[in-house]
C-alpha cells in the first residue's frame, strides 16, 4: 500500500511531467480552434528545447534561453502558417515536415556548435530555472496532511509550471469571455461568416498559430532548462503527439485538457517511481508502465473513448469569395 508521503511525491512528479504536455495541449487548442490542425507541436517543442538549452549554455542566462526557444518555435509556426494559411497547403503534411525538419536540424546544429554527439553542455546555476519556494512552505511542512500537500506538492516548482497551470483559466477566459476568443472559435467553425462580418480570417488564424508557437516554445524550454539540464537528441519523446491525444480526449476544451494532461503525467510518474508493480502476485514489468502513455494515445486517437468532433472548418484552407 502506498503511504501518504509517497503519494504526494508521485503527484509532485505528475505535475512536473504534465507541464510540457499541458503547454503543448493548450498550444494545439488555440491553433485547432481557429481551424488550423497542427501535428507539428512535437517539432516546435524540440526546436525550442534545443535553442533554449544552447543559448542558456552559451550565455549562462536561462531567460535568454527561454526567449531563444520561443523565437525558434515562432519561426516554425510562421512557416506552418505560411504553408497552410497563405499558400493553402495541406496542414497535416506541413506539420509532418516541421517535425522532420526539427528532428534533423537540432542534432545537426548541436553537433556543429558543441561537438557532443548532438547534445548541449549540461546547464548549471543561472542556466536553469530554479524551484520557487512558496511563502511559509518550510514552516508548514510539519503540519499533518496539509503541510506536505502545500510544501511538497504545491511549492517547489519552477516558474514555468505555475505559468502552465495559470494558462488554463486564462485560456478559458480568452476563448469564452472575450471578443477575440469568440472570433477565434467562429473562424474554426464558419470562417465565411467571420469574413462577412468584416473580420480578417487570415489575421485571426495567424494570431492563433502565433499563440501556438509561443506556448510550444515555453514547453520546449521547460523540457531542456527546468525538467532536465540540457538538450539531448529527440528529448520530446512523442510528447507533442501525446498532447494532441489529450486535446482530442478533452474535446478541445481547456479545463478538460488540463485533467487529460495530468492523467498522462500520472502514468509517466508511476512508471518512473515503481519499476515493477505487483498486483496480487501478478507483476507488471516497468516496460509496460513506460508504454502506457503511448498506448493510451493510440486508444484515444483510434476513437475508443467516445467520438470527439473537431471544429467544423478544421483542416480546410479558407478561400475568400469574390
Amino acid at each position: 500500500m502506498m503511504d501518504f508521503l509517497t503519494l504526494i511525491q508521485v503527484l509532485d512528479s505528475t505535475v512536473r511531467l504534465a507541464t510540457p504536455l499541458l503547454l503543448a495541449c493548450l498550444a494545439g487548442l488555440y491553433s485547432e480552434r481557429a481551424g488550423i490542425f497542427d501535428i507539428g507541436l512535437e517539432g516546435k517543442m524540440l526546436m525550442a528545447a534545443f535553442f533554449s538549452a544552447a543559448v542558456a549554455a552559451v550565455t549562462g542566462s536561462v531567460w535568454l534561453g527561454l526567449l531563444a526557444g520561443i523565437a525558434s518555435s515562432l519561426a516554425l509556426s510562421g512557416l506552418h502558417g505560411l504553408a497552410s494559411i497563405t499558400f493553402r497547403g495541406n496542414q497535416l503534411i506541413s506539420g509532418v515536415a516541421i517535425n522532420f525538419l526539427a528532428a534533423g536540424l537540432t542534432v545537426l546544429i548541436a553537433q556543429d556548435w558543441f561537438q557532443q554527439g548532438g547534445r548541449t553542455p549540461s546547464l548549471m546555476g543561472g542556466g536553469r530555472f530554479n524551484a520557487i519556494t512558496l511563502p511559509f512552505a518550510d514552516s508548514l511542512a510539519e503540519v499533518p496532511a496539509l503541510g506536505p500537500i502545500y510544501s511538497e506538492l504545491l511549492s517547489g516548482h519552477s516558474i514555468l509550471v505555475y505559468f502552465a497551470f495559470l494558462a488554463v483559466p486564462a485560456t478559458w477566459w480568452i476563448l469564452y469571455r472575450t471578443r477575440f476568443g469568440l472570433r477565434l472559435r467562429a473562424v474554426g467553425e464558419n470562417p465565411a461568416a467571420v469574413d462577412t462580418a468584416g473580420v480578417s480570417v487570415v489575421g485571426l488564424r495567424y494570431a492563433a498559430v502565433a499563440i501556438c508557437g509561443l506556448l510550444c516554445g515555453i514547453a520546449g524550454a521547460y523540457l531542456a532548462t527546468a525538467l532536465q539540464a540540457g538538450f539531448v537528441k529527440d528529448m520530446t519523446a512523442g510528447r507533442g503527439f501525446i498532447a494532441l491525444a489529450a486535446l482530442i480526449f478533452a474535446k478541445w476544451r481547456p479545463w478538460q485538457a488540463m485533467w487529460a494532461c495530468l492523467l498522462f503525467g500520472l502514468l509517466q510518474a508511476v512508471a518512473l517511481r515503481f519499476q515493477n508493480i505487483d498486483l496480487g502476485g501478478v507483476v507488471i514489468p516497468v516496460q509496460v508502465m513506460d508504454a502506457l502513455p503511448y498506448i493510451l494515445t493510440v486508444v484515444i486517437l483510434a476513437g475508443f473513448v467516445g467520438k470527439a468532433i473537431p471544429p467544423r472548418a478544421g483542416g480546410d484552407p479558407y478561400v475568400k469569395e469574390r
